[in-house]
């Protein structure tokens, strides 16, 4: 059975955000939070917390066994951009987007 767990409008980029995700697909939940635990992005801390929601979604609703669970999907989405003006030179502005992602993790459970 599949369980999911989705973090909206995370404050990164989601061009960032798909490195971090690309590490830790196809692997063991406890597996990938150590990866995640020692990457050196601070977005690795925003995976890991839907990493763990999603682990923890899996054992209190559905009874699974944590131990057992891998992630079998794990992606990011554009979310909302904010647009934003900063003052140029000459009385011009330019404008600045602060991008946003979606996080969505799919835990599975796997024997062996």
């Amino acid at each position: 059975m599949q369980v999911k767990a989705v973090a909206k409008n995370v404050g990164v980029s989601f061009k960032k955000m798909q490195l971090i995700v690309d590490t830790v697909r196809n692997k063991k939940v406890d597996e990938g939070l150590a990866v995640l635990k020692f990457l050196p992005s601070p977005s690795a801390r925003h995976v890991a917390k839907v990493v763990k929601s999603a682990a923890a979604n899996a054992e209190n609703n559905y009874h699974l066994i944590p131990a057992n669970l891998k992630i079998v999907g794990i992606y990011a989405d554009k979310g909302r951009t904010l647009k934003r003006f900063r003052a140029r030179a000459r009385g011009r502005a330019s404008r600045i987007l602060k991008r946003s992602c979606h996080l969505t993790v799919i835990v599975e459970e796997k024997e062996g």
